[in-house]
């Protein structure tokens, strides 16, 4: 039966000035109690931020923290230790900087471009000047390419120097660059994959952002693509979350970005909300009933009308009286064909559960704030290899 109305987690939206807000009321369609709102003012407002959440008594705060307030967040979720922050803050780790996603994906063995990371702007310079080119350079900090005009690709260590010596990137993040066909996002709730899209670049071009000319489709995505992302949310205990995958021309798939933070239809944030809700509800609230391959229909739709839709529903697989398949649509997954439901059985909505201790802990992974940029004569980083030893 699920909780009572007076058992029920007293929920809050949290919410930043000037930071566009993923989650409204809309979103939790049906819940019963008030949902109160807390919002960050930045500057010299952390007290005044944890007295409120406090005083309003929420039990579960949800929203996504930029990753200028990701450190401080990180202090206020220690002041509230009874409070769920959903997502997590480990969680959320990898929407601070790029360098957090590699730090993330090397823990985790997952696939990557091989990544260059370099404190030290001295022993960074000295890398361009003996590695293989070309070399895709990017601004670390922040939780995504920014429609890709922080991200460069250099040919030589003429344009990879000039580029460091204009762009003050700090620190200096440098990946292989790797050949591929496409990239593809693809978007999870409870591990489940719920949307999945191509971005192909235009003809001559290796960046696939659609503000830089990129095209989308949404047919077709591949086993292996969505097997990774699966395993990259697992590894994130991500209630939500999102991965972009580069589909290379070698066949292999590698991750490029992965965060809580998207840009997603509200329609998407709307089985967010129901997700959330049937798990703090202890299954009073159905869980969204999410076919696999979905997107391939819904794709089909003018996205300016998919900017609009909301609260969109799926009816359940039963098989007829006979135990006959109902249809006879099937799909290529991996070598072979099968009926959409049994892929469902297959991705299955997974409940997240609270983590009980930090995995991320900034006294060890805050690198950003413990080496910053200094002048060349005094960047001086002392045992980095070791520290990075001990913190894995």
């Amino acid at each position: 039966m699920g909780l009572n109305n007076k058992n029920l987690p007293k929920l809050g939206f949290l919410y930043l000035d000037y930071v566009l807000r993923f989650f409204d009321h809309s979103n939790f369609k049906g819940w019963p109690n008030k949902i109160e709102t807390v919002t960050y003012h930045w500057g010299d407002d952390k007290n005044r931020f944890i007295k409120e959440v406090k005083k309003k008594k929420i039990d579960v705060l949800i929203g996504n923290i930029p990753a200028t307030a990701y450190e401080t967040f990180r202090e206020i979720a220690r002041e509230l230790p009874n409070v769920r922050f959903i997502p997590s803050l480990d969680t959320q780790f990898s929407n601070k900087s790029k360098e957090n996603v590699t730090r993330f994906a090397w823990k985790y063995d997952l696939p990557i471009p091989k990544t260059y990371i370099f404190y030290d702007r001295k022993k960074g310079y000295k890398f361009l000047e003996k590695t293989k080119y070309p070399k895709i350079i990017k601004k670390s900090y922040g939780p995504s390419n920014y429609g890709g005009y922080f991200v460069h690709k250099a040919d030589s260590k003429e344009e990879a120097k000039e580029l460091f010596d204009t762009k003050k990137y700090h620190p200096m993040y440098l990946q292989d660059f790797v050949p591929m066909e496409a990239d593809i996002r693809v978007m999870l709730v409870g591990h489940k994959p719920m949307c999945a899209f191509w971005r192909r670049a235009p003809e001559g071009e290796w960046l696939t952002n659609t503000s830089q000319g990129g095209s989308m489709d949404y047919m077709n995505v591949p086993k292996s693509v969505l097997d990774l992302a699966v395993a990259t949310s697992k590894a994130a205990k991500a209630e939500y979350w999102a991965c972009d995958i580069a589909y290379g021309k070698d066949g292999k798939v590698r991750i490029l970005e992965c965060a809580t933070a998207f840009a997603a239809f509200p329609y998407i944030r709307d089985w967010i909300g129901q997700y959330i809700m049937w798990s703090l509800s202890k299954g009073r609230f159905k869980k969204p009933n999410i076919p696999m391959f979905n997107w391939e229909e819904l794709g089909k739709i003018d996205s300016s009308l998919l900017r609009t839709m909301r609260h969109i529903t799926f009816g359940t697989f039963n098989s007829s009286y006979d135990g006959a398949y109902f249809g006879k649509k099937k799909k290529m997954y991996g070598k072979k064909k099968v009926y959409l439901h049994q892929l469902d059985s297959k991705y299955k909505i997974k409940d997240v559960k609270p983590r009980t201790k930090e995995e991320w802990p900034s006294e060890k992974w805050n690198y950003q704030d413990k080496f910053p940029l200094k002048n060349l004569k005094s960047m001086k980083v002392k045992n980095l290899k070791q520290l990075h030893k001990e913190n894995m």
